[in-house]
């Protein structure tokens, strides 16, 4: 079963400067585990979302707008696909990504067909 974990940190919780410098050295461990179980397919940090763009198409005019969707400086920063035997692994796996602790991840299954 596929999955899309989107990462969205808490901008509001306040991290100590040993914790923040710790992150990259622990998202890198869990790429590293999760890429060696195979359940981890591809993942990316995304540029920040003020730089952001939308783009819609209504009447035939295509509109193109600054900044994310919803209109939140809060927005996802970075995404992975996993591929996982059920929902249970795919909790786990997330639950041990490091943003989890001072952050948000959601988890939504590919969709058939």
């Amino acid at each position: 079963m596929r999955y899309m974990l989107f990462i969205y940190p808490d901008r509001s919780v306040q991290l100590d400067p040993e914790r923040r410098a710790a992150i990259p050295r622990a998202v890198a461990a869990w790429v590293s585990e999760m890429d060696s179980r195979g359940v981890r397919l591809q993942g990316h940090v995304l540029r920040p979302v003020g730089e952001a763009r939308t783009v819609r198409v209504r009447d035939g005019k295509i509109s193109i707008g600054e900044g994310p969707s919803a209109g939140s400086d809060e927005g996802i920063t970075g995404f992975n696909i996993l591929d996982c035997a059920d929902l249970d692994e795919a909790l786990e796996v997330a639950s041990k990504h490091p943003v989890a602790t001072f952050g948000t991840l959601e988890l939504r299954e590919f969709a058939e067909g």
